[in-house]
């Protein structure tokens, strides 16, 4: 299931409190990524693939949400797991990051850990893939500030469409594509981000059809704040 990216990042809001989001951003030479890969909660971020069993997504993110660290909640799940062998498994906590690759993936395969993040792949090019992936993620998580303040969702864009660059999945023989990402934060906000929940799920240009996909939920999103903040707040003022 080719190649996918976990992250988590403190910031602090307006109101200058702190908070942690958490990212997850996948792409692959299949249809429908999006329903099997990708997980994420306010508690961290898990993207199970290669021969994939979902439950171990689902259920990562459940343990994550009970309080347990990410490599004691994916680590027990894989334990438990008879195809383990055949999984690529990997992720984000509150603290904490985790990343296994069963010896029988198929080629190239493998993954890196990061500060506050992990990316994984398989039969892809090569580890180049992956090295791109993380070494864009790092620049523009640690970068100028213009690219730090952009969105999250925007940055794993990015971050997907270095690894793709590369080669990414090597199964050429597969046209039909697809990609998804989503972000989820401890921040309440009056209307959460329509581009922090993705997918495009069946097309021959994944990355590109993604990130269009994200410049108008973001622009449908900056409209909505202009049109429905403010009738927002007065509801939360009137249940005050």
């Amino acid at each position: 299931m080719t190649f996918s990216i976990c992250v988590r990042e403190r910031y602090r809001d307006e109101d200058g409190d702190e908070q942690t989001r958490f990212g997850v951003a996948v792409t692959t030479r299949l249809p429908g990524v999006g329903t099997l890969c990708p997980f994420a909660s306010e508690n961290g971020a898990v993207a199970t693939q290669s021969l994939v069993n979902v439950e171990l997504g689902r259920k990562g993110i459940e343990y994550l949400d009970d309080g347990l660290a990410v490599g004691d909640a994916l680590e027990a799940l894989l334990n438990a797991d008879e195809g383990r062998d055949q999984r690529q498994l990997h992720g984000v906590g509150t603290d904490g990051e985790f990343a296994f690759s069963g010896p029988e993936c198929k080629p190239w395969y493998g993954q890196r850990i990061g500060d506050n993040y992990t990316v994984a792949g398989n039969l892809l090019t090569g580890e180049s893939v992956i090295e791109a992936v993380a070494e864009t993620y790092e620049a523009n998580a640690a970068g100028d500030e213009s690219d730090a303040d952009r969105p999250l969702a925007a940055r794993l864009v990015d971050a997907l469409e270095a690894g793709h660059a590369e080669g990414g999945d090597k199964r050429e023989e597969l046209p039909v594509q697809s990609a998804a990402l989503l972000v989820r934060s401890t921040e309440e906000r009056a209307i959460e981000p329509y581009y922090d929940d993705l997918r495009v799920d069946a097309t021959e240009t994944p990355i590109a059809d993604l990130r269009e996909t994200y410049e108008h939920a973001k622009r449908g999103y900056e409209m909505a704040l202009e049109r429905y903040e403010s009738d927002y707040e007065e509801d939360e003022l009137d249940s005050e």
